[in-house]
């Protein structure tokens, strides 16, 4: 489908609402379910419903778990070769596919075309990647490691993954991030799809099915946080994959971990930039506006908080609003919109508290996204550019998560006070150093406490073969989502030594150690 068929689509929609109720997927057969609750899923570009998913019951979360654990053990035999040709058809499909999953993700969640075709890009980034799952999962050899004894170790799956998913990236995190490693490795999985945007995960999936995977092997639920709690404690599931709030990703990594659980939880930020006095101003200004307010700021790595140097900093301010008042506010389907809406009424409630406290606590508001219009589309949920200046350490608006289109500038005086206000901030999922300087490029990487670094980069976000690696409060657990990180979370590693008798060996005695301490 096309922007303009979408944008005809849109219209048609205003005048004649269509409500589709959705359904979920056990055993890749598609089922009604038999809740009486269903969660309405809107296009916030209009603020029309046009969707419902379900709330699905304690039962059917039951029953996809039932399934995946049913085809777990066929599927951890079927050799590896088979599982990686999945994925290649799978990539396949999603090509051909591109422009109709781009045009639907840009619907439910609002996300500009441009941004929604990466999101689906993205996911086909670590689907390829997956494709070399099996370099990823070769163990280590040694042989005489003791006298006639070799040591061998392979990387086995674990059994059936749940993964719980935000609303952000509706395709690069479920079929990105986690199933095709957590299924290319050998494991079967439940998505727990999110409930605001589940339809590109559901299409995504039709695509996996018509690949040719086999039945239980992904299964997809929506439903609430009590049904998903079920997913932390249920016996068939070995491990756990979310990413959300950081609140709701410490209950789930407290409560699976508990149950004898893997866990990988990826959770909140508030990434910041030091800009110093000898970068390229203009370019940084603009690397600035992308990482900011891309995705309206509804990302994990956007980049909302800047420590500016003093010497630059009102030329800085001065650019940055200028840049941020020349963004396209508009519908999603709009080619020429370059800001688009906020996922939700509620979402865009919630920036707007967020600004008004920010003027509340006296940071400087020097451009209001507030009550943006944009003719035709008066009911969707639009926030401009915002930007706030002289921000102190201790403002919410400068030290915690808003997830929306609002930038904060914090003067710093120099290297070492952008530094130490940026290490103050308890999460740490990227940071970013505009500078022409080797030596403070080295020494911001080396010092910084984020785990995504960029020099010169605002969207530090690494290529599918590194791990996401957010640092402090953005993630509890051990092992980060895809990459080398990825491939180990989903497997275990099995160590068999051997030895072979001979004759001779029958009229030995036999060590404490079984013959595998050589030292004597």
């Amino acid at each position: 489908m096309s922007a303009r068929d979408l944008k005809t689509t849109v219209k048609d929609e205003r005048k004649q609402p269509s409500v589709k109720r959705l359904k979920f997927c056990v055993n890749n057969e598609w089922i009604e379910s038999r809740t009486g609750k269903y969660m309405p899923i809107m296009n916030p570009s209009t603020g029309q419903q046009i969707a419902e998913a379900p709330c699905c019951t304690l039962d059917e979360v039951n029953a996809a778990v039932d399934a995946a654990a049913a085809a777990y053990p066929a599927w951890r035999n079927t050799p590896i070769p088979e599982r990686i040709q999945l994925m290649f058809r799978f990539k396949q499909l999603l090509d051909r596919n591109l422009d109709e999953l781009t045009t639907l993700l840009a619907t439910e969640m609002g996300k500009c075309m441009a941004e929604a075709r990466g999101d689906v890009l993205k996911s086909i980034e670590v689907v390829e990647c997956a494709c070399s799952t099996h370099y990823l999962m070769q163990g280590d050899t040694c042989m005489n490691v003791a006298t006639g004894y070799d040591t061998v170790s392979y990387r086995e799956p674990l059994g059936v993954f749940a993964g719980i998913v935000p609303f952000n990236f509706p395709a690069m995190i479920p079929m990105g991030w986690m199933i095709p490693f957590a299924i290319t490795t050998g494991n079967t999985f439940v998505l727990k799809a999110a409930s605001m945007v589940p339809q590109t995960a559901m299409r995504m999936l039709e695509l996996l099915i018509e690949a040719g995977m086999p039945k239980g092997v992904v299964n997809l639920v929506t439903c609430s946080r009590v049904e998903a709690d079920s997913l932390l404690t249920n016996p068939h599931i070995k491990g756990i994959s979310f990413v959300g709030s950081t609140p709701v990703g410490m209950h789930i990594y407290k409560t699976a971990a508990g149950a004898g659980k893997r866990v990988q939880a990826l959770t909140e930020a508030k990434n910041h930039a030091l800009v110093m006095e000898d970068c390229v101003l203009e370019r940084s200004v603009k690397g600035i506006i992308n990482s900011t307010y891309g995705c309206a700021g509804q990302r994990c790595m956007a980049l909302p908080t800047v420590c500016v140097q003093e010497s630059i900093a009102d030329e800085f301010a001065a650019l940055l609003k200028k840049f941020a008042s020349e963004l396209k506010v508009g519908p999603a389907y709009l080619p020429e919109s370059q800001l688009g809406p906020l996922v939700s009424l509620g979402q865009k409630e919630w920036v707007e508290k967020c600004i008004a406290r920010g003027v509340e606590e006296g940071a400087k508001l020097i451009l209001d996204g507030r009550g943006v219009k944009v003719p035709g589309h008066e009911n969707g949920y639009y926030v401009g550019p915002t930007i706030f200046d002289h921000v102190q350490p201790g403002h919410f608006v400068g030290d915690e998560e808003i997830f929306g289109p609002v930038t904060s500038i914090k003067r710093v005086k120099n290297f070492e006070e952008g530094m130490a206000i940026m290490n103050a901030n308890r999460f740490a999922n990227g940071s970013c150093i505009y500078t022409s300087s080797g030596r403070y490029a080295r020494e911001f990487a080396q010092r910084t406490d984020a785990g995504m670094v960029g020099i010169n980069v605002g969207i530090p976000v690494p290529f599918s073969i590194f791990p996401f690696s957010g640092h402090k409060e953005s993630f509890f657990g051990d092992l980060h989502a895809m990459g080398k990180d990825g491939v180990a979370f989903y497997t275990e590693t099995k160590s068999v030594t051997s030895v072979w008798f001979t004759e001779e060996d029958s009229k030995k005695t036999v060590s404490t150690w079984d013959g595998t301490l050589t030292r004597k």
